[in-house]
C-alpha cells in the first residue's frame, strides 16, 4: 500500500483517542447524547458549522471557498445492545451496550476529515456536508434526516459512506457497483388451531405440526419462486408455542426476516411468503395471521460513481488493495440516501492479519491502522470532486 498524506498521518493518534472516547460511551438508537456532544464539542472547536437534527443527529457544513456543487459524508453513530466482552482498556461503560459495528470508527474518521477539509477549505469548488446519523441499527435514522432536509440547503449531488469490514485485511478497500446490502423486512406468523391433549391429536388441529410444515415450505420460496442468482433469503429467528410437552397448544408463534437484493425479488418474496404459509397452514385445517413490518430498501451503488470511487482507491493505494464484489445479506438505512442522490457505500478492510472477530459480536474489535485509510479516502474523494481540476468535478 502506498504511504498516507502526511496531514493525515499526523491524525492518527487525534483519531485512535475520539474513537476510543467514543467506543467507552455507546448508546442506544435516537439517545446518542453523549456521542452527540462530543460531536459537536469538536465541530465548534474547528470552527465548522453545524446544526442539530432529529435531537442526536447533527449536519456540519464545510463550505467552500468558491461555488459548486454539494457532496455528503454520511457516518452512522448508535451502539448495540451487547455486552461486551473484549477486554479491552477502553471497553464500553455503559451495561449491556457496545460499539459492535464500528460506528464509532466511522464518526471518528468522518470527523477528522471534516477537520482538515475546513483547514483547506477556500480552495473547494462546492461544499463538503457531514450525516452524523442516530438511529442505524434502528429504528433508523436516515429517513427521519431526509425529512429534515439533509438533502437541501445546499442539494446534495451526491452521497457516500463506509463500513470498517472485519472481512477484508486491513488496506483493501471494498467497492461493488449495484446492490451491496440487502433489503431486510421482519416478519411474524400466528399460526392458529385448536389446542387438547398429546395422546389425542385427532381431537385438535394441531398448529405446532402445521407451523413445522409452514416454516419448510417459506424456506424454499427464494429458491424455487425467485431467481436463485439474483439473491434473496428467508430466516427464522423465533418460534415459541405451548406450555408443556403432552399439551397441544392453540397458536404458535414464527417470527422472521425476509432479505433480498433487488425491489423486484423483495415484492415477489412479500407476496408469496404469506401465501405460502396459508395454503399449507390450510391444509391441516390451520390459519396463518401475518403481520409484516416492512424495513430498509437494498442499498444499491450508483455505477458511475462506484467507479470514480474504486479509481481513486486504485491512484491512492494501488490496485491491489481494491476489492469487488464485496457484498452483505446485512441491510443499511443509507439506502434511503441513495435512493435520492448518485453515491456510492464502500467496505473499508479492517480485519488486520488475523482473523477478527464478527461484526455485532460481544468481541467486536477492529484494527486501528484503518483509520487514518478511511480519512484519506475522504478527504482525496472531496479533492477529487469539488478540487480545480475541471475534469474530475461533478
Amino acid at each position: 500500500m502506498r504511504a498516507l498524506s502526511e496531514v493525515v498521518r499526523r491524525c492518527r493518534g487525534e483519531l485512535v483517542a475520539i474513537r476510543r472516547a467514543l467506543h467507552r460511551r455507546p448508546e442506544p438508537g435516537f439517545r446518542e447524547r453523549a456521542t452527540a456532544a462530543l460531536i459537536r464539542s469538536r465541530l465548534r472547536r474547528w470552527g465548522i458549522e453545524h446544526r442539530a437534527v432529529c435531537g442526536t443527529g447533527t449536519v456540519a457544513l464545510v463550505r467552500g471557498g468558491r461555488p459548486g456543487p454539494t457532496i455528503l459524508i454520511r457516518a452512522d453513530q448508535d451502539g448495540l445492545p451487547v455486552q461486551e466482552k473484549t477486554g479491552l482498556l477502553f471497553a464500553s461503560r455503559n451495561p449491556g451496550w457496545m460499539h459492535a459495528c464500528g460506528h464509532d470508527g466511522h464518526v471518528a474518521i468522518a470527523l477528522v476529515a471534516a477537520r482538515i477539509l475546513q483547514e483547506g477549505r477556500s480552495d473547494l469548488r462546492g461544499n463538503v456536508k457531514f450525516m452524523f446519523q442516530p438511529a442505524e441499527e434502528g429504528p433508523g435514522g436516515a429517513g427521519p434526516m431526509i425529512r429534515a432536509g439533509v438533502l437541501r440547503s445546499p442539494a446534495v449531488e451526491a452521497a457516500f459512506a463506509l463500513h470498517l469490514w472485519n472481512d477484508l485485511p486491513t488496506g483493501r478497500v471494498g467497492i461493488t457497483p449495484g446492490p451491496v446490502f440487502a433489503s431486510a423486512d421482519e416478519f411474524r406468523m400466528t399460526v392458529e388451531g385448536r389446542g387438547g391433549h398429546g395422546a389425542a391429536p385427532h381431537q385438535t388441529v394441531d398448529p405446532v405440526a402445521a407451523a413445522a410444515h409452514v416454516l419448510t415450505a417459506c424456506l424454499a420460496v427464494p429458491g424455487r419462486r425467485a431467481d436463485p442468482v439474483r439473491g434473496a433469503v428467508v430466516s427464522f429467528g423465533r418460534i415459541q408455542g405451548g406450555t408443556r410437552q403432552n399439551i397441544i397448544p392453540d397458536e404458535v408463534v414464527l417470527e422472521g426476516t425476509i432479505r433480498a437484493f433487488e425491489d423486484p425479488v423483495r415484492r415477489l418474496l412479500l407476496r408469496e411468503i404469506p401465501r405460502a404459509a396459508r395454503r399449507v397452514a390450510s391444509a391441516f385445517g390451520a390459519r396463518v395471521r401475518f403481520e409484516l413490518q416492512q424495513g430498509y430498501p437494498p442499498t444499491v451503488n450508483d455505477p458511475e460513481m462506484a467507479g470514480r470511487v474504486g479509481e481513486l482507491v486504485r491512484e491512492a493505494f494501488g490496485k491491489r488493495c481494491l476489492a469487488g464484489g464485496i457484498r452483505s445479506m446485512g441491510a443499511e438505512d443509507m439506502s434511503l440516501v441513495l435512493r435520492e442522490v448518485p453515491g456510492c457505500y464502500l467496505f473499508l478492510g479492517s480485519g488486520g492479519r488475523r482473523p477478527a472477530a464478527p461484526h455485532h459480536s460481544a468481541r467486536f474489535d477492529f484494527d486501528e491502522d484503518a483509520l487514518p485509510l478511511g480519512v484519506e479516502l475522504w478527504v482525496r474523494l472531496a479533492w477529487r470532486l469539488l478540487g480545480d481540476a475541471e475534469e474530475s468535478r461533478l
